[in-house]
Formats: structure tokens, sequence, C-alpha cells
């Protein structure tokens, strides 16, 4: 099994099956927050002297949990005999048999990855932007989810199920929730599970604009050779394509030749095409009475709107990425600061309905998955001011001007052609070799250490498995973010 693809689909739930998906998202979040208030008691205890032990991993907290809930914290009741004498009655949580345990579990091993992720970052050893510690979720603003692991049984039957025989070929089978009716067809997934080619791994529920999905997520083997690119020499630094991405023109890809292989002009820009009416739907939830029923439907209506938005982006990202990777092996795009462009109140609105960074990370993982490469050039890299004919670079060039103009040679081009064509070039000028162990070509850059695949928060790590916690000097209470104490 060479990688991770998920499946989603939408969910037809029966108003019963509803209550059901809500009591787990709420056992998921109920279960988060409690762990979270433990490592916070122990961390306060810590800070007074006490000698405690800190449950920090994944593992740690699923034992921290676990124990709590079966104690006289989680709950108790007072019988009274007719003597008058009064005897506590240990109960635990409750309703803790009427949901999926794995849910809680799941819930646990989210907050340990959360609490390593702030140690890191606040030691410097995680990339990126400083991560907070993780803080309580409330109901009325987290999106209901949760998550339940695959396992099959010694029978060899799995705890989730696609297209069970009895439930017919669209549904998925999950454990203490049974039978869910999906919209989608899922012949696909069906094929590729009784192949052999796909392995289920866990599946996470989650509800967004009062639509229930289901995500499944497989570990699959690697896609058929006739799918993937050829390999190429070590020695090759030819077959580069440069991608410049745009708002004029979403995408434009161009080889060090100046021929242009690509060009999208018709992007739908869903988000201006509905403006007006997600104008006029805030408007109706801005005078409703807060608290109302008439508020709430308010709201789940500008929330379907904006669920539109997002669905008819991501779907046309995906067919522009799909064509990019499909036909070329090699794609360089330019590291683009996303966030410090949204800064600029002017275009704000026309990048983020672009979406620039959702369509880099679609085309990372699907050249990874045929064998290509997609590397990031330099941030700094003068790509749209040089001159792809004689490498001059001239001033910055405003975004009314469309055609590029050397000063020096007399070359004219298109300027975004003219920035794919210059990426191109800095790819098969600094791309050495590959290197197997990073999985990625090796990149001659001055920032960075390659285009090799680095951590991040949500990855499972060594520590879910009872590491116990760093020894980190902390204040009473929640830490400030990025505060050193």
């Amino acid at each position: 099994m060479g990688r991770f693809t998920a499946f989603r689909f939408t969910v037809d739930p029966s108003p019963l099956q509803v209550v059901v998906l809500a009591r787990h998202a709420g056992a998921s979040r109920f279960a988060f927050n409690q762990c979270l208030a433990l490592v916070k008691e122990a961390l306060d205890a810590r800070h007074r002297g006490v000698p405690v032990v800190v449950p920090w991993s994944g593992f740690d907290l699923i034992n921290a949990f676990n124990s709590w809930k079966c104690s006289a914290a989680a709950g108790r009741r007072f019988v009274v005999d007719a003597a008058g004498s009064v005897e506590v009655v240990v109960t635990g949580l409750a309703w803790r048999a009427r949901v999926c345990q794995q849910v809680c579990e799941e819930a646990a091993v989210d907050l340990g990855r959360g609490l390593s992720a702030w140690a890191e970052s606040r030691r410097g050893n995680r990339p990126g932007r400083r991560v907070g510690f993780p803080t309580f979720k409330r109901k009325t603003r987290t999106r209901p989810s949760f998550r339940i692991r695959c396992k099959t049984t010694k029978a060899g039957r799995a705890s989730i199920r696609v297209g069970d025989p009895t439930a017919g070929p669209r549904s998925v089978c999950l454990p203490r929730i049974g039978i869910l009716r999906v919209r989608e067809d899922t012949r696909r997934l069906r094929r590729m599970i009784r192949t052999g080619r796909a392995h289920i791994r866990y599946a996470t529920v989650s509800c967004r604009a009062g639509r229930w999905t289901i995500t499944v997520t497989v570990q699959a083997v690697d896609l058929h050779p006739a799918r993937q690119h050829p390999p190429r020499p070590d020695t090759d630094s030819s077959g580069w394509v440069g991608v410049d991405r745009g708002l004029a023109a979403l995408v434009v890809a161009a080889d060090r030749t100046g021929r242009q292989v690509l060009r999208v002009d018709d992007a739908p820009r869903p988000l201006r095409a509905a403006l007006p009416r997600l104008r006029r739907l805030s408007r109706q939830v801005s005078r409703k009475q807060r608290g109302s029923r008439n508020r709430a439907e308010a709201v789940a209506r500008l929330a379907r709107a904006h669920l539109r938005v997002a669905n008819v982006r991501r779907y046309f990202l995906h067919e522009v990425a799909n064509r990019l990777v499909k036909t070329h092996d090699r794609l360089v795009l330019e590291d683009l600061h996303t966030a410090g462009l949204l800064r600029n109140r002017r275009l704000a609105a026309a990048i983020s309905d672009a979406g620039w960074a959702d369509l880099a990370r679609i085309i990372g993982y699907q050249q990874r998955w045929r064998g290509g490469h997609a590397i990031a050039a330099p941030r700094w890299y003068p790509s749209t001011k040089m001159c792809s004919a004689c490498g001059t670079v001239g001033p910055a060039l405003p975004l009314s001007v469309r055609i590029f103009r050397c000063g020096e040679c007399g070359h004219a081009a298109d300027r975004d052609v003219n920035a794919a064509v210059n990426l191109a070039v800095w790819a098969e000028e600094h791309v050495q070799t590959r290197d197997p162990e990073v999985r990625g070509p090796v990149i001659n850059a001055s920032r960075g250490d390659g285009s090799g695949r680095r951590p991040r928060a949500g990855e499972t790590s060594p520590d879910d498995g009872g590491t116990p916690p760093p020894r980190i000097s902390v204040t009473a209470g929640t830490p400030e973010k990025g505060g050193v104490s």
C-alpha cells in the first residue's frame, strides 16, 4: 500500500440517525474538552510543586479519560434507604454506553497531536507559524465531527463496510451507528476494496451547513504503471514546466522554450458570482432576532450558499490540477505568500476566490501519486519582471500591464507566459538530482532544506505511542500563544 486517499459521500440520514450522529459528535467534543481539562489540572498541580504525571501523548490521554469516565468525578448517585442512611453509588458517565468508544479515543489522539505541535513550535523545531495551546471546543462554534477507526474481527469482517449486501450499494455501515444511506455511487471504492487494492483505515463524519458527509480514508496501492509518469534518469534536468498563477488567467503553463502548454482563462469565480445572493442572505440574518428560530433558518441558508461556493471552486481546481498532472511529470510553481497578499483590501476577495494555495496542494499530492515532481521556486524569485530571453531584471510591473517588454533586448511576451518560462528555467538550473531518502528532488536553493515532505500537526508520530511529555516550564492555567515562561 503506497498512498492514502479519501472518498467523500453525502449522507441521507433519517431523523433518528441525525440524533445519533449529533450524539456522537457531542461525545467527541466532550472527550476533547475533558482531556484538555485533565491536562490543565495536571499542569496547575505541577506548577504548585505537586509531583504529578501530565498526560501528554494520545495513548496517555486515552488511559486518563478511560479512568476518569468510570470514576465518581464523572457521575455518582446517592441512594437513601428506609433507615435514612445514604450510600454513594459510582455510575461514571451515564451515557458512555450509547456511543462508540472509539469516538472518544480519537478525540484524545487529536488533543495529543495538538499538544505535541504546540511543544515543537515552542521549541522552534516545527516550521511555519507558531502554534497556540489547544483551547476548549464550543458547541456553537465547532463543526460537528467525529472519527471512527476500522477494525477487523477474527473472522475477517471489517467494522466499517461500504456497500453492504444487506443495505445496498449506496450505503456505509459504521459500528454502533448502523447503516447510513449515501447519495453518491460507491462503485469505485467497492471495486478497490473487493480486489484488495485498498483497505479502509477510518471514517470521518462531519456536518456543514446542515448536511452530513462521511469521508472514508483508505490506504491504497500505487497507481497502475500505465497511469504513472515514466521515470527519468538522475542526470536529466529537462522537461520542467512552469506554472504561473494569477487573477486574469488562473493558470498559465509553459516550458523553457516559450511554448504555452495550458492557459485557463475561464475560471468560474464562484464567490464573485454568488456575492449578490450572499449579501442578500447576510442582510436577512442581521434582521432576525438573536436566538430565534427564524435566525437559525437564515443562518442555515447562508451557510448552504457558502458551501456551494466552496464546492464549485474545489471541483474546478481538481479539474485544472488533473489536466496539468496527467500531461506533465515535472511542474514548478512559485512560492506565493498568500496570507500576505490577502492584506491588500482591493485584491483580497479575488485572491481568495482563485484558490491558489489549494491548487498548489492538489498538484503536489497528485504528482506524488503519479511518480512526478512538483517543486516551489523561492518566494523572492523575480519571475514576473525578469526577461525570459536575456535574463535582465526590470522594474516591477503593475497589474494593468499585460505585456512584458524588455528594455535591454526588446523581447515582448505575455507577462504570464514570461513568468512561467522563467520558472521552468529556474527549475532546470537548480534541480540537481533526485534523493531517494526524501522522495523528492534536491534543490540548490538558499532557503529551506529541499522539497522533501515535512511533518504537520495532524500527522501520526511516535509520540502517540506513550512517550512521556516533554519537560516544559509552564505557568498556571492556559499558556499564552507564543509566550515564553
